[in-house]
C-alpha cells in the first residue's frame, strides 16, 4: 500500500476565526466549508494537504473519548490507492475500524480508524478538497530524506517512563 498524508483535522469552538488565522499567518487558501450531520467547519489548503477546521456537534461525531468540546489535533489522513486492501493493512498492523464507510458512486467519504496509541486517521481513495495525491519537485523526488543519517535516539528514556 502507498499512502501519502494529505488531510489533518483540527476541532476548535469557531473555524471561521480559526481559519483566519491560518489564512493570515501562512497563506493557506479556503477551498471549502461543511455543515453535515457531524460538525460545521471551514476546509483548507496549501495546494499539498487539505485542513479540516471543524466543530463537532454531538460527542458521538467526535469521538466519546474526546467529546464535541475538545479543542487540538483531532485526526490526521490519509489518501490510499485502494480503500479496502489499505483498511486490511491498517488492521494487520493493529489498527483498529472507528467508523465511516465507503460510498456508492464518486461520492466523498472518509473511513477511520484509530491507531496503537488511539489517534484517529482516515483513509480514502476519493482525496480531500485542496489536496493533491502524488507531488512532483522539479529535478528531485517527493521521497523523504533523513535529515542526520547517524543520528539514532537512545530509546532507554522509554524503559523508564
Amino acid at each position: 500500500m502507498t499512502a501519502k498524508l494529505r488531510h489533518i483535522a483540527i476541532t476548535t469552538p469557531d473555524p471561521w476565526k480559526t481559519a483566519e488565522f491560518y489564512m493570515n499567518a501562512f497563506g493557506m487558501k479556503k477551498v471549502g466549508e461543511t455543515d453535515s450531520t457531524l460538525a460545521i467547519g471551514v476546509y483548507l489548503s496549501d495546494g499539498v494537504i487539505n485542513m479540516a477546521l471543524l466543530k463537532y456537534k454531538t460527542d458521538e461525531a467526535a469521538g466519546l473519548d474526546r467529546g464535541k468540546d475538545f479543542h487540538g489535533l483531532h485526526h490526521l489522513g490519509f489518501w490510499v490507492d485502494e480503500i479496502h486492501g489499505a483498511g486490511a493493512q491498517v488492521k494487520d498492523a493493529g489498527g483498529t475500524y472507528f467508523m465511516g464507510e465507503v460510498g456508492d458512486g464518486n461520492t466523498f467519504y472518509e473511513v477511520k480508524y484509530k491507531d496503537v496509541d488511539g489517534v484517529i486517521f482516515d483513509i480514502t481513495a476519493n482525496g480531500w478538497g485542496g489536496a493533491v495525491k502524488e507531488v512532483t519537485i522539479p529535478g528531485g523526488t517527493a521521497d523523504p530524506k533523513l535529515r542526520h543519517e547517524d543520528l539514532v535516539a537512545d530509546r532507554k528514556y522509554l524503559e523508564k517512563t
